[in-house]
């Protein structure tokens, strides 16, 4: 028996969720079970191939929901979670039982464990500080930005190396190790501990980076990465810098796709008022209220920083 689950790749909340969705499957649906894991990326043409569907059974955990009739289980809490609104429909017309969705979930990995235990009666009391921190990091549930940029605890340590991560298979390692491992446990590994030195040291000099780079435009926080090999940043950062802000809008080249990020402040002094998700939709990206992206073609940096502007000006006026 062979079981298939997609997850959000390069992401911690995407990997806890592969983590804990299979321990709940062995635990609770099936025993001795093989376990394949694969990456999905939000692209400039999200699409699903047949072939990303092997397994006996094939889930999705934190990312869009496909239509394909080989999908089995489906986690999201995302806004943005349905391509179309055929694929809305279609999950609207399931009577499964095994996709669910529920955009008030700040993490998905805690969604998964939440319906587990109450609709299938399995708990993981090991995997509690995973689901804990999953939480913590997907859903910006930190004290405030300083703690969010120190990098402290072993889990934010870890978001760093799953976001960076370029080694095949890395990602599938971690989590496999997050099935049954601590968190500080698996940061201590060589292979994870080597790879994180360099990282962090990126990480500091992405803080002078955005500080030389962003400029204040209103209530927004402006500044593009162009040149700067850093399409991944911490996206608490700006609001460290600049704790005034309520919104950040970035443009990121890379060699796959231009990325505009969209974001608001957790610690802001005035309430964050757009729908982050809903603005991103617009331009073919999608999210959640107060997080989102939009991903462009590598040659559309010009229509990239376009749309980056009139988001800005969006946000600068109050939501119709």
């Amino acid at each position: 028996m062979r079981v298939k689950v997609l997850f959000h790749d390069h992401c911690f909340d995407g990997a806890a969720s592969a983590a804990f969705f299979s321990r709940f499957y062995e635990g609770a649906i099936q025993p001795d079970v093989e376990f394949a894991f694969q990456g999905l990326a939000h692209g400039v043409s999200q699409q699903f191939q047949d072939s990303m569907f092997d397994g006996d059974e094939n889930a999705i955990v934190d990312f869009k929901y496909s239509s394909h009739p080989r999908l089995t289980w489906w986690f999201d809490h995302h806004q943005s979670a349905f391509l179309t609104p055929q694929e809305a429909e279609h999950f609207r017309r399931d009577t499964s039982g095994r996709k669910l969705y529920d955009p008030s979930f700040k993490s998905c990995t805690l969604f998964i464990a939440q319906i587990a235990k109450a609709r299938f009666g399995f708990a993981a009391p090991d995997l509690d500080d995973l689901v804990h921190w999953a939480d913590i990091i997907d859903g910006a549930q930190y004290p405030d930005a300083k703690t969010a940029v120190d990098l402290g605890a072993p889990a934010m340590q870890l978001t760093l190396v799953i976001e960076a991560a370029k080694s095949p298979g890395l990602v599938e390692r971690v989590i496999r190790w997050m099935r049954h491992e601590p968190l500080g446990a698996i940061m201590a590994k060589p292979e994870i501990a080597d790879l994180y030195a360099p990282l962090h040291e990126r990480h500091v000099r992405s803080i002078g980076l955005i500080r030389d780079r962003a400029g204040q435009q209103g209530r927004v926080l402006f500044f593009d990465l162009t040149g700067c090999d850093m399409e991944g940043y911490n996206k608490f950062i700006p609001y460290y810098l600049f704790p005034d802000s309520t919104y950040t809008v970035s443009v990121s080249p890379s060699a796959t796709r231009v990325k505009i990020s969209v974001g608001s402040n957790p610690w802001a002094p005035e309430e964050p008022s757009h729908n982050l998700a809903s603005i991103c939709e617009r331009y073919g990206g999608g999210g959640h209220p107060r997080v989102g992206a939009i991903s462009m073609a590598p040659d559309a940096l010009d229509r990239a920083r376009q749309a980056a502007s009139e988001i800005v000006a969006l946000l600068n006026r109050e939501p119709e």
